[in-house]
C-alpha cells in the first residue's frame, strides 16, 4: 500500500495509521456551548460555567502549566536557600487582619466558629518561637473581599516565608533572590536587577499618588500649592494643588484635554474638575487656565518644576489626601492614553516606612497595615510619640503597578505588642483573648523575626502578561464571587444547618 504524505511538523508525522475498527471512548454533544480555540470573544460567565472545556483553550491551558512550573521553581529556590516547607492549619481562629473572615461553624462545639486564615500570620510567628528558623509554604489565604481584575475573590495563594534573627534587609535579600530568578526563567522581558529601588511610603504618595507605583510610567506628581498661593483662580484657593507635567503634551488637541477632564470627574476618580494649560513651541502659555498663569507663576513653574516648551500641565486641587489620590489616578490614565508605559520590562520597588497607624472613617486610631509589625523606635515610640507619626518596619514589594508582596519585621515583645494594640483600642485582655497563643508563646523567649509573602497568583499573572487574574487560576470564581461550575455558594438543607446549630434569618 502506498504511504500517505508525511508531515514533519508534528511528532507523529511519519507514522501512518490504518484503522480497522473505531471505538468511541467518550461521546461529545453535537453542539459545544462555545468554540474552544478561537479569537472570538466568549462571555466570561459562560466560560466559567463550562470551565472544563475552557481549560482546553491553548492559551489558558498553557497558563495553568506555567503556574505549575512557577510553583515548582519557587519551592526549589526556597529549598536551595535553606527554608523548610511547613504546612499550617486551615481551620483557625478569627483575628483582625484587614479583611472580613470566612467563618466555619463547629458542629461539636455549639455556637462557636473557626475562621479560615487570612494568612498564616500567627502560625508562622509561632514556628519562629518553636525554633524553626527558616519557614515557608505555598499558603492558601481566605479573605471575604470584593473581586477585582487583579484579586481573586475568597481565596488566593502566597509564598509565605519567615526567618528568625532577621532584619528588613535580610527579607529584601531573599525576595531579590527568589523573585527576579523566577521571572527571568519564564519570560524574555527585561527584569530589574537587585537591589530594587526603596521608596518611603510618604514619598510614593507624593510622587505617584499611590503606594504601588508603576515605575514604567515616567510621569511624576508635584506639589505646586505655594506657586498659586496668591492666584486669582478661585478653584485653587485654600486647596492643595498637585501638578503633572507632560513633556511634549502640547501636541495634543483640545479633545484630549476634554476627555481627560471627563475621566477625572467620574465617580470612580472623584475630582471636581481637571485644570490644564500648555506651553507652546515658543514658550507661550495657551489654553485651559492660561489667563491665570501670571509671569511670576510661569517663571516658578519653569525654574522649579521643569516645565519646558511644548509641555502640558494638568492640575488637581482638593484637600491634601484626596488631591494625592486623584492625581495618582490621573497620572496612571495619562500614562495609558499617551502610551508612555515602557514595554517589555518588569520594574520592581520596595515601599518602606509605612505609618503604623491611621485614622479610621470614625476618627479613631487604627492599624494601617499589619497589626503584628514592629514600630520603628519600639516601645519608646509607642509611649512617647503621636501615634500618627509612628512608622513601622512594614514593606511591600511592587511590580509594574501591582502590590506583589507584603511583609514586616514582627513585634516579638509582649509588652510592646500589648501597647501597640492598646493604642488601636484593644485592652490587654482583648489581646490575650484574640491572640492567646501568640501572647502566651511570647512569654517563653521569642527570637526577633521577620518575613513576607509574595502573591503567587499575581506573580503568575504578571509573568503570563495577563490582565485578568482569573486567566491563571484553573477554577476561579466570577466577578460576583460565584463558582459557576460547582454552583457555589448554594443553599444547604435544614438538617445541615441544624447539625452546626445555625438558624437563618427570614
Amino acid at each position: 500500500m502506498e504511504r500517505a504524505s508525511k508531515n514533519t511538523k508534528i511528532p507523529t508525522g511519519e507514522i501512518e495509521v490504518i484503522a480497522n475498527e473505531i471505538e468511541v471512548l467518550g461521546k461529545c454533544k453535537n453542539v459545544l456551548p462555545f468554540e474552544i480555540n478561537t479569537d472570538q470573544e466568549v462571555r466570561e460567565d459562560l466560560r466559567l460555567e463550562y470551565r472544563f472545556l475552557d481549560l482546553r483553550n491553548e492559551t489558558l491551558h498553557n497558563n495553568i502549566l506555567l503556574r505549575s512550573k512557577i510553583l515548582k521553581t519557587l519551592r526549589d529556590k526556597m529549598d536551595e536557600l535553606g527554608f523548610m516547607e511547613i504546612q499550617t492549619p486551615i481551620l483557625a481562629n478569627s483575628s483582625p487582619e484587614g479583611a472580613r473572615d470566612y467563618l466555619v461553624p463547629s458542629r461539636i462545639n455549639a455556637g462557636e466558629f473557626y475562621a479560615l486564615p487570612q494568612a498564616p500570620q500567627q502560625f508562622k510567628q509561632l514556628l519562629m518561637v518553636s525554633g524553626f528558623n527558616k519557614y515557608y509554604q505555598i499558603a492558601p489565604c481566605f479573605r471575604d473581599e470584593d473581586p477585582r481584575a487583579d484579586r481573586a475573590p475568597g481565596e488566593f495563594y502566597q509564598l509565605d516565608f519567615e526567618m528568625s534573627f532577621a532584619t528588613q534587609e535580610d527579607v529584601f535579600q531573599v525576595m531579590e533572590e527568589v523573585v527576579p530568578y523566577t521571572f527571568k526563567k519564564f519570560t524574555d522581558w527585561k527584569v530589574d536587577e537587585r537591589p530594587f529601588v526603596r521608596i518611603p511610603y510618604k514619598e510614593a504618595m507624593e510622587k505617584y499618588g499611590i503606594d504601588k507605583p508603576d515605575l514604567r510610567n515616567p510621569l511624576i506628581i508635584q506639589d505646586v500649592t505655594k506657586v498659586f498661593e496668591n492666584s486669582d483662580f478661585n478653584a485653587f484657593k485654600g486647596k492643595t494643588i498637585k501638578a503633572i507635567v507632560v513633556p511634549n503634551g502640547a501636541t495634543q488637541g483640545r479633545k484630549f484635554f476634554d476627555k481627560m477632564g471627563e475621566f477625572a470627574t467620574t465617580d470612580e476618580v472623584g475630582a471636581k474638575g481637571l485644570a490644564w494649560t500648555k506651553w507652546d513651541t515658543s514658550g507661550e502659555v495657551t489654553g485651559g487656565i492660561a489667563k491665570f498663569i501670571t509671569d511670576e507663576i510661569k517663571r516658578d513653574l519653569e525654574t522649579e518644576y521643569g516645565v519646558e516648551k511644548n509641555s502640558a500641565i494638568f492640575f488637581l486641587a482638593d484637600e491634601f489626601e484626596k488631591a494625592q489620590k486623584i492625581a495618582g489616578l490621573v497620572r496612571i490614565e495619562l500614562g495609558k492614553r499617551l502610551d508612555l508605559i515602557e514595554k517589555g520590562v518588569y520594574k520592581f520597588c520596595f515601599i518602606v516606612d509605612f505609618p503604623m497607624y491611621e485614622l479610621s472613617d470614625e476618627g479613631t486610631i487604627d492599624f494601617s497595615h499589619n497589626p503584628f509589625s514592629m514600630p520603628q523606635g519600639g516601645l519608646e515610640a509607642l509611649q512617647n510619640k503621636d501615634p500618627l507619626d509612628i512608622l513601622a518596619y512594614q514593606y511591600d514589594l511592587v511590580c509594574n503597578g501591582y502590590e506583589m508582596a507584603s511583609g514586616a519585621v514582627r513585634n516579638h515583645n509582649p509588652e510592646t505588642m500589648v501597647k501597640a494594640f492598646e493604642i488601636a483600642g484593644y485592652l490587654e485582655e482583648d489581646v490575650k483573648n484574640r491572640f492567646g497563643a501568640l501572647y502566651n508563646a511570647f512569654q517563653y523567649g521569642t527570637p526577633p523575626h521577620a518575613g513576607a509573602a509574595p502573591g503567587v497568583d499575581r506573580m503568575v499573572m504578571l509573568i503570563a502578561d495577563s490582565q485578568n487574574i482569573r486567566e491563571i487560576i484553573a477554577f476561579p470564581k466570577n466577578k460576583k464571587a460565584r463558582d459557576l461550575l460547582m454552583r457555589a455558594p448554594s443553599v444547604v438543607s435544614k438538617q445541615q444547618l441544624d447539625d452546626v446549630h445555625i438558624e437563618l434569618k427570614k
